[in-house]
């Protein structure tokens, strides 16, 4: 497709001129099957290595780590929400963001446990802020 659009642009002259470097370049290159089979085997081990086992390895850290949520866990979302789980699902987790306000969210966006302590900090007031700026 590409040759004929090519020869119809700038003529045939020049599409013959491509085609012939293009088989004279593969003519010269052959290549053994075994080298081939070699390189493609080589290439295989590097992509499990490098992303097929890590993925899958983190992959069930996360699922083992949802497995274990329970009542009470502080959790991040993958939205960036931090909340208490209060109740556990199959597929859903109940999360309670504020008092009183509870959210319905999946398991699977749940991404890690919050670090101990970190939804008990309080809001500093306006003040409190501007002290500490001051000191």
């Amino acid at each position: 497709m590409q040759l004929a659009t090519l020869a119809a642009i700038q003529g045939a002259d020049l599409a013959r001129a491509v085609l012939d470097g293009l088989l004279a370049q593969a003519a010269g290159q052959q290549s053994s099957p075994l080298m081939t089979f070699g390189f493609l085997a080589v290439m295989v081990v590097i992509f499990y290595f490098f992303l097929i086992r890590p993925q899958s390895k983190q992959m069930k850290e996360h699922k083992a780590m949802l497995a274990a949520l329970k009542k009470g866990d502080v959790v991040v979302t993958s939205g960036g929400l931090i909340g208490k789980v209060h109740a556990v699902a199959d597929k859903f987790l109940v999360l309670e963001v504020a008092p009183s306000v509870r959210l319905r969210v999946l398991g699977s966006a749940v991404s890690s446990k919050a670090p101990e302590g970190l939804l008990e900090e309080e809001p500093k007031s306006e003040k409190a802020a501007e002290k500490d700026k001051d000191k």
